[in-house]
């Protein structure tokens, strides 16, 4: 979102000096969070029922109800609808439910929230504009999706909200914030909008500075993150056109430490984004999409110490594979003030570094290509994936030729790269700031980017109509990756159905239908992929863990060495380690026989790969060996030797 740039200059100055990181102050009167979310008394279905009450489906909402079937999966670098037509992210930020207190003065004092627009932990505008009106005016916009903003205090406050925080809506008066969110999730949805849940901030506070909302498990536990993710996944089940879980946004630093990429700590994003995805998937709702922001800030902000924004480039060595791999999409925010090195602070804070508007327009392309866009315009690499913009936006009130231009420029890249994409915000109130594409005054009179006055306008609308890739999309080639660098990564349900298949060793296993197709010497890490062989295990065929040579019957293809094969008509999709020394393999049996015609392929003492290394660097650093597209992967060889260490040195490559 949109930052504080005090709350950002005041957070460089804190770690500068040292100081001891606090909890961000309490909002008024709030109430300790109950261990889970109490359900509210109205359930979604009647949110529905009172959206029935007050309003049909418009003729705009019918043609996009129309133009899409959920539920949404991806196909390579596109999101794609259920019958596989593009369905291209052209999204709004609707914000309020995470709050808007900026953590000092009166609660109830609207001049203690951000613009001083109050707004009671419900999306703005409902005081103002029947709800009817905002998602009308959604539909002028050009929108299909809504980014949906929430704080995890908002989900557990048993108050209802004030009558005055629902004034042009009379029907919501008495509601809890959940469920006004009930409410606004059902029109929003019944007007044929995609919806995607955005979990803003722990805390009711405005975002983004030392606020208690750093990271998902600041100013709580993991164990209760995940916990309001499940409940809110189940509670939308039934509404197919809540599409989406964005699992938090802006991941930064605290006062004392950064959060990471990969650690395995309790302050690892890829894990706990990893691990909540797949619950997401497995216990909740398998048809969500799972979106994965970047890291967005690590380290001290002075012009002495390291700092910057990872944003997505940790995923080129470090992507997420989701028990199924057809529901990750990558997301990342740019603001013109900001920089890829540069807080936005000015003032206090503030360091010599560029911001994204300072760079000229070819470097400003190739630095968003480089930390973002890249997921997307890469084919054929485990990380490849949509990703989505979710947060980009600008003042009608900007003045700054720099600002102005750097607008204009990143709307020209995101039509030239048909990047998915989603304005922060929508609505706001005249007077109060002039972010908003749609402002409303207290009778509800709109102004903005639809009123013919705002210079954003044209820019606006060249988005939404620019052309792009639409219709039928191909079902692509996956690859993904395996790691075990600190836990199992077993990403086969078939495979977890089966339990612990080697007690006490590290296990990896590809999503179901897929294959390992690589392997590194001393990482630990693997490459699955289902190129080439679509279709290709049988769904009810057995799975065998093999732990000696009793397969290897039709010669000895790695002599001196140890030999884990396959069965006949049976391939790899998983493995198991001790240390680095491999231990087991994990093999699947196919739906056709396979040929037994293939080759030994060497990686004990440099990367043996295919030309052009399809599915991209799984195992930076480490040699690694990977049969051709056309291959599966029938055994691995190893030696326990001195120096060898039973480590993986050999694939047995056969032809599909």
């Amino acid at each position: 979102m949109k930052k504080s740039l005090l709350g950002v200059a005041l957070a460089a100055v804190l770690v500068s000096a040292g100081a001891p990181a606090g909890a961000a102050p309490a909002r008024a009167n709030a109430p300790a969070p109950a261990p889970t979310p109490a359900p509210s008394s109205a359930s979604p279905t009647s949110s529905v029922a009172y959206i029935s009450s007050v309003a049909s489906i418009s003729s705009a909402g019918s043609l996009l109800a129309e133009s899409w079937q959920p539920p949404l999966s991806t196909r390579g670098r596109y999101v794609v609808d259920a019958r596989g037509d593009r369905f291209k992210l052209k999204s709004v930020n609707w914000h309020g439910a995470q709050g808007s207190y900026n953590g000092s003065g009166d609660v109830n004092d609207p001049a203690s929230h951000h613009d001083a627009e109050k707004s009671d932990q419900v999306p703005l505008g409902l005081d103002r504009v029947p709800l009817a009106g905002i998602l009308a005016d959604f539909h002028r916009l050009g929108a299909n999706s809504i980014r949906l903003p929430f704080s995890n205090e908002m989900l557990h406050d048993q108050r209802p909200v004030p009558d005055a925080a629902v004034a042009a809506n009379p029907a919501l008066r008495g509601r809890t914030p959940l469920q006004v969110f009930d409410s606004v999730i059902a029109a929003t949805t019944a007007e044929g909008f995609a919806v995607i849940l955005n979990n803003h901030t722990n805390t009711s506070r405005w975002c983004c500075g030392l606020d208690g909302n750093e990271r998902w498990n600041t100013s709580q536990s993991t164990a209760q993150w995940e916990a309001d993710w499940l409940f809110l996944a189940k509670r939308y089940k039934d509404d197919k056109r809540v599409v989406g879980a964005d699992l938090y946004n802006e991941v930064r630093r605290t006062v004392m430490d950064d959060a990471n990429w990969g650690w395995g700590n309790d302050h690892d994003w890829w894990a706990a984004s990893q691990r909540v995805g797949d619950r997401l998937l497995t216990e909740a709702n398998p048809d969500l999409l799972v979106v994965v922001e970047g890291i967005n800030w690590q380290g001290i902000p002075t012009d002495l110490t390291p700092h910057g924004r990872p944003t997505l480039e940790p995923a080129r060595e470090l992507s997420h594979t989701l028990v199924a791999s057809n529901k990750l999409v990558y997301s990342a925010h740019f603001y013109g003030y900001t920089g890829p090195r540069h807080t936005g602070a000015t003032g206090t804070g503030e360091t010599s570094d560029w911001r994204y508007q300072e760079l000229p327009r070819e470097e400003l392309f190739q630095t968003l290509q480089r930390q973002a866009v890249f997921v997307a315009d890469d084919t054929r690499r485990h990380y490849t994936a949509p990703v989505w913009i979710s947060e980009f936006g600008i003042g009608a009130d900007e003045t700054n030729p720099q600002g102005r231009t750097w607008f204009a420029n990143f709307v020209d890249y995101l039509i030239a790269h048909d990047v998915d994409f989603a304005y922060w915000p929508a609505v706001g109130f005249t007077g109060h700031g002039r972010w908003k594409l749609l402002d409303y005054d207290l009778q509800g009179r709109r102004s903005g980017v639809l009123d013919g006055d705002d210079w954003r306008t044209p820019h606006w609308q060249r988005l939404v109509d620019a052309p792009g890739r639409s219709g039928a999309v191909p079902v692509t080639d996956s690859w993904d990756m395996l790691t075990t660098d600190h836990t199992d990564f077993v990403q086969s349900l078939r495979a977890r159905a089966k339990g612990d298949w080697d007690h006490g060793a590290r296990k990896a296993a590809c999503p179901d239908g897929q294959r390992i197709v690589g392997l590194s010497h001393d990482s630990g890490r693997g490459l699955c992929t289902d190129t080439g062989a679509r279709g290709l295990a049988s769904p009810v065929g057995a799975l065998t863990v093999v732990t000696d040579e009793r397969h290897v019957t039709d010669g000895d293809w790695a002599g001196g060495y140890t030999k884990f094969q396959c069965p006949a008509h049976q391939f790899m999709v998983g493995y198991s380690l001790r240390g680095r020394a491999v231990s087991a393999v994990l093999c699947a049996e196919a739906a056709r026989a396979l040929p037994k015609t293939g080759r030994t392929l060497w990686f004990d003492r440099g990367d043996n790969r295919p030309t052009g290394a399809p599915g991209g660097e799984f195992a930076l650093g480490a040699y690694k060996g990977q049969c051709g597209s056309d291959e599966y992967a029938a055994g691995v060889a190893h030696s326990g030797a001195w120096a060898r260490g039973d480590k993986p040195a050999a694939l047995l490559c056969r032809t599909l």
